[in-house]
C-alpha cells in the first residue's frame, strides 16, 4: 500500500474517533498483540520443529534402507565370487553336476532371500536351483544333448530330485543374466527384468562370466534376487500414515516401493515395468515429476537432497538419496511425507491459542470501557464548552474540576477566547494583503506554463524527427531478402520515443556485416549516438576496412570525440560480426552471442574479452580481440539486447538468458521469422501487464 493511500486512510479513519474509544484501543491492542505474537511464535517454532523432525526421520529411514540394500545386494555378489573361485580352483567341476546341484541347494538354504542360482555354458549345459513362493526348492537341468529343453524336478529335504514337474524349452543364452554378463566380460548386475514363466516377478541377477586359461568363455554363473522382497521391507518401514517410500532407477522405472500397486503394467496383453511418472499413487507420481522438473534429469542427482514441494496446496517433505555399488547399480531412494502427518497437534494448539486470544480480547474491551467512562466524563463537559466557543459564542466560563490537568486546560480555553477576539480585528486586512500576493504569483505561474508548453512542443518535435531518422537508417525487408544464403528476421521495439538500441545488416562484396549495440540510457543524446554509430559503421564498410581491430578502434575514436564535443557521458556496447560462406568472425563487447546448432543445441559465446564499450576511452585497440565460428547448414545466430534478458514481470522476476535459450532450442527447426515470433510472444506472455522499461532488439540469421 502506497503512502499516498495509507496516510489519507489513517486520517479518515481516526479524525472522528472519541476519546473514550481511543482509551479502549490501547488495552485491546496490547492484549491482542501479545497473544497473537505468542501464538505466531508458537506456530513458527512448531513449523521449524516439524521441518527438523521430518529431515531427521527421513535421514534415519534412508540410512536403514541403505543398510538393507547393502545386506540384500551384497550377498549375491559375494556368493557368486565364492562360486567363481571354486570353479577356478576346480572344486566345482562342470562334469560333476550332482556336486554343483547339492552346492547350489545348500547355498539356497543358507540364504533364504536368494531366488535362483544359474549356471549356463556355451555348449548348451544349464543347471538352475530355484525357490517357489511357498519356499520349496526345485531343480532345472538341461544337458547339451537336450536340444534347448530343460526338465524341472522337485527337490526333497536332502536336495535330491524327485518328481518331474515340467519339460519346456528355455533359450537361457538370450536371458539377461547370461547375455549381459557375456557382453560386459566382467562381473555385473543385469538390468531388471521379468521372468517369462512368472510375469508378475521382477528380479535382478548378479552374473559372473567364466573363462578358461586361454581366455575363452566357458559359461556364466548367476544369482537372481526377486525385488519384491525390497518392496516388502519398505512396506514394513512405518514413518507416518500417508508417507511413501520408493526406489527408482535413473530412467525413472520403479525398483521397489511401499505402495500396494504392482511394479508393472499390462499393456496389450504383455507386462511392462512401471515408471514412477506413470504411478497411480499420487504422492509417488508427483514426487517423481517434481524431481524431474527441478533437476531436468534424474541422473543429475549426485548427493542427498532434503527438498519440499506443494501438492494440491499441501507441503510435502521429500528426501532423495543416491545409492550405488561397484557392479553398476545406480538407484535413487525417495522418501515423501505430507506435512499434515505432523501438523495435527500443532493445528489443535493454534485453535486453542485463537480461542484464548478472543477471550482475552473480550475481557480487555470490557475493562477498557469501564475505565474510559470514568476518565472521559469530565473531559466531555470541557469538550462541549469548546464547541460553543467555535460557533462564535466567546462568552464562556469553563468550570474546572479538581483534576489539575483539566483545570489548566480550562484556563487555557478562557485565554484562547480573548486571543480569538483580537485576531478577528486584524484578520480582514491580512486576507486582502494575502489575496494580492496570490494574484501576483498566479500571473507568474501562467507565464511559466506558457513557456513550458512551448519548450515541450519544440522538444517533442526534435524527438519525433530523431525517431524518424532512426527508423529510416534501419535495414528494410527488401534489402535483407537480397542477402544470399541467410534467412533473416529482425525485431526492434523502443521503450521510449527515442531508443538507445542499434542494429544494422550490411551486404558488401559477398560479406554480411552485422552490428548490434546498446547505448546507455534513452532520449535525445542516446538516439543521436545510435545514428552516429550507424553512419560510422557504414563509412568503414564503404572504405573496405576489414581489420576488426582497426575497424572498432577507428569507430570508437570517432564516437569518443563526438561524445566529448557533446559534453556527454554516454557510451555503448557494440559487437561487429562478419559472415561469409559459413564462417562467422566476431569482435567487440556486447551481450553473449548465441550459436544454435542442428538439434537445438545452444552455444553461448561470451564477448567480455573481445573489446570495450565504445566511447569510454580514445584508444581501445589493445582490448579488441576476435574469434571465428564455423556455421553448418541449418545453424543460426541469435543477437539481442539486454531489454530481452532483463525484462521483468509483475513479480519483479527477470526473463533471463536461460529462458531465451530454452525457447530458441524448442523452436530451432522453424524459419527465422517463426523463431522470432516465438521468442517475442514468450517475452510478452512472461511480462504480462508489466511496463516495458528498456528497448528490445532481436536478430536471427539462419544459414539456409
Amino acid at each position: 500500500m502506497s503512502n499516498q493511500f495509507f496516510n489519507p486512510w489513517i486520517y479518515s479513519s481516526f479524525k472522528k474517533i472519541s476519546l473514550r474509544n481511543l482509551l479502549i484501543f490501547p488495552f485491546v491492542l496490547q492484549i491482542f498483540t501479545a497473544v497473537g505474537l505468542v501464538g505466531w511464535l508458537s506456530f513458527e517454532n512448531g513449523q521449524k520443529s516439524v521441518n527438523n523432525l521430518a529431515n531427521k526421520l527421513q535421514n534415519e529411514v534412508s540410512q536403514r534402507i541403505i543398510q538393507q540394500l547393502n545386506y540384500y545386494l551384497t550377498a549375491p555378489t559375494q556368493v557368486n565370487e565364492v562360486n567363481f573361485n571354486l570353479v577356478q580352483l576346480g572344486l566345482l567341476n562342470f562334469q560333476d553336476l550332482d556336486s554343483i546341484r547339492r552346492h547350489f541347494w545348500k547355498q539356497m538354504k543358507v540364504y533364504p532371500y536368494l531366488s535362483y542360482f544359474n549356471l549356463g555354458t556355451v555348449d548348451g549345459l544349464f543347471l538352475g536351483v530355484g525357490r517357489e513362493d511357498d519356499g520349496t526348492l526345485y531343480l532345472e537341468l538341461m544337458n547339451p544333448t537336450d536340444k534347448g529343453y530343460y526338465k524341472r524336478y522337485a527337490l526333497d529335504d536332502h536336495g535330491d530330485p524327485t518328481t518331474l514337474l515340467a519339460h519346456e524349452k528355455y533359450p537361457y543364452q538370450d536371458d539377461e543374466w547370461y547375455s549381459n554378463a557375456v557382453a560386459a566380460g566382467k562381473p555385473i548386475w543385469t538390468e531388471i527384468y521379468q521372468w517369462d514363466d512368472r510375469p508378475d516377478v521382477i528380479s535382478i541377477a548378479s552374473s559372473y562370466p567364466i573363462y578358461n586359461q586361454q581366455n575363452k568363455l566357458v559359461g556364466v554363473i548367476g544369482i537372481d534376487l526377486i525385488l519384491t522382497q525390497i518392496s516388502n521391507f519398505l512396506k514394513h518401514l512405518y514413518i507416518s500414515s500417508s508417507s511413501k517410500i520408493f526406489i527408482v532407477e535413473r530412467n525413472g522405472l520403479i525398483v521397489a516401493s511401499s505402495s500396494s500397486e504392482k511394479p508393472y503394467l499390462n499393456v496389450d496383453g504383455s507386462s511392462q515395468r512401471l515408471s514412477a511418472f506413470q504411478s497411480r499413487d499420487p504422492l509417488i507420481r508427483a514426487s517423481s515429476q517434481y524431481l524431474m522438473q527441478r533437476f531436468n534429469n534424474l541422473t543429475e542427482i549426485n548427493k542427498k537432497q532434503a527438498l519440499s514441494f506443494k501438492l494440491n496446496g499441501e507441503k510435502i517433505f521429500l528426501w532423495v538419496t543416491p545409492w550405488q555399488d561397484q557392479f553398476g547399480l545406480n538407484w535413487l531412494i525417495v522418501i515423501t511425507i505430507p506435512e499434515s502427518d505432523f501438523m495435527g497437534e500443532i493445528d489443535a494448539n493454534t485453535q486453542k491459542t485463537i480461542l484464548l486470544c478472543i477471550i482475552a480480547l473480550a475481557i480487555a474491551t470490557t475493562m477498557g470501557i469501564l475505565i474510559a467512562r470514568w476518565i472521559t466524563e469530565p473531559i466531555l463537559r470541557l469538550n462541549r464548552a469548546s464547541q460553543r466557543i467555535t460557533t462564535g459564542d466567546l462568552d464562556q466560563t469553563v468550570k474546572v474540576t479538581r483534576i489539575i490537568e483539566l483545570a489548566e486546560l480550562g484556563k487555557s480555553f478562557n485565554q484562547m477566547a480573548n486571543q480569538i477576539q483580537d485576531s478577528f480585528e486584524t484578520l480582514e486586512q491580512k486576507v486582502i494583503e494575502r489575496t494580492a500576493e496570490l494574484a501576483d504569483a498566479h500571473a507568474k505561474i501562467l507565464a511559466l506554463n506558457q513557456q513550458l508548453k512551448a519548450d515541450n512542443s519544440r522538444m517533442s518535435g526534435e524527438l519525433d524527427l530523431l525517431r524518424q531518422m532512426q527508423q529510416l537508417i534501419l535495414p528494410n525487408p527488401e534489402e535483407l531478402a537480397l542477402i544470399e544464403g541467410l534467412d533473416i528476421a529482425v525485431y526492434m521495439e523502443p521503450a521510449h520515443e527515442v531508443g538507445g538500441d542499434y542494429y544494422d545488416i550490411l551486404y558488401t562484396d559477398g560479406v554480411v556485416t552485422i552490428g548490434i549495440g546498446d547505448v546507455t540510457g534513452h532520449g535525445l543524446e542516446s538516439g543521436i549516438l545510435m545514428v552516429m554509430t550507424q553512419a560510422a559503421v557504414r563509412i568503414l564498410k564503404e572504405v573496405q576496412e576489414s581489420d576488426p581491430v582497426q575497424f572498432l578502434n577507428i569507430l570508437n575514436r570517432a564516437i569518443y570525440r563526438n561524445v566529448q564535443r557533446m559534453n556527454s557521458d554516454k557510451n555503448l556496447t557494440l559487437a561487429i560480426l562478419n559472415y561469409q560462406n559459413g564462417h562467422l568472425n566476431i569482435s567487440g563487447q556486447h551481450e553473449e552471442i548465441l550459436i544454435v546448432r542442428q538439434g537445438g543445441n545452444v552455444e553461448r559465446i561470451d564477448t567480455i574479452d573481445l573489446g570495450l564499450p565504445i566511447g569510454l576511452d580514445e584508444d581501445i585497440s589493445e582490448f579488441i580481440n576476435q574469434i571465428e565460428v564455423e556455421l553448418k547448414r541449418g545453424d543460426f545466430i541469435v543477437l539481442y539486447t539486454d531489454g530481452i534478458t532483463e525484462a521483468r514481470n509483475m513479480q519483479k522476476s527477470q526473463y533471463s538468458l536461460e529462458r531465451l535459450c530454452n525457447v530458441i532450442s524448442e523452436n530451432w527447426h522453424y524459419q527465422a521469422e517463426e523463431i522470432k515470433e516465438a521468442v517475442i510472444s514468450d517475452i510478452k506472455t512472461f511480462r504480462g501487464h508489466q511496463k516495458q522499461f528498456d528497448d528490445i532488439t532481436l536478430l536471427i540469421l539462419k544459414q539456409r
